[in-house]
């Protein structure tokens, strides 16, 4: 299996074995629950859905509700799919933990949503010093992103040219992450450093 659906609960510290503070970032991970398995024949490729959280009923709609009920399970809610071929391993209502995944796993990576930022102008957003000091007569230019390029030719702004812009809200994976500890009986994994989100936000931590 290569990983859970989790959420950031948020960040800490513990003492590594040479006295060094280390920070880091807790995840629950999981219980997930098995809600559908991906065949090639039948869906032209291989995966597992996963489940995490549960969610009142009254909250799902009726076609979310078959689908549960299909693999014997309450409503849950968030949904993820990992691809790999697990047609033998495991079936619908099984029910995966941290245990049975990141006991022996010395580093994960994990995805989620960054915080985010709304309009942000090119010194947040993109880390511009601005046009400068306020002589020669420049007294509402501090922080401007200042010339874009060309005039009459190409008489456009090329694609892909750093501006202000909506900052944040992206879908980001930060790779190789040390596992400092796994606590199964509370289903939290502590890893080394952090990860994108706000806490509280749903994440998928993958071996």
């Amino acid at each position: 299996m290569p990983g859970l659906i989790g959420k950031k609960i948020g960040m800490t510290s513990v003492f590594g074995a040479d006295g060094k503070n280390i920070p880091c970032t807790v995840i629950e991970a999981g219980p997930c629950v098995v809600t559908q398995i991906r065949t090639v024949e039948k869906d032209g490729y291989a995966a597992v859905q996963l489940a995490y959280d549960e969610m009142k009923e009254k909250h799902a709609s009726k076609s979310l509700k078959g689908h549960f009920e299909k693999a014997g399970t309450t409503p849950k809610r968030k949904l993820a799919e990992f691809k790999a071929d697990f047609a033998g391993e495991l079936k619908l209502g099984d029910t995966l933990t941290v245990a049975d995944i990141f006991t022996e796993v010395k580093f994960v990576d994990v995805v989620g949503t960054s915080k985010g930022k709304g309009f942000q102008g090119v010194v947040k957003r993109h880390g511009f010093a601005g046009v400068g000091g306020q002589t020669h007569g420049q007294h509402n230019r501090l922080r401007h992103p200042g010339s874009m390029g060309a005039s009459s030719w190409p008489s456009r702004v090329f694609p892909g040219m750093r501006m202000a812009g909506q900052m944040g809200g992206d879908r980001v994976k930060v790779f190789n992450l040390e596992v400092v500890k796994v606590i199964p009986e509370n289903n939290l994994l502590v890893v080394k450093g952090s990860i994108p989100g706000a806490k509280g936000s749903y994440v998928m931590v993958e071996d």
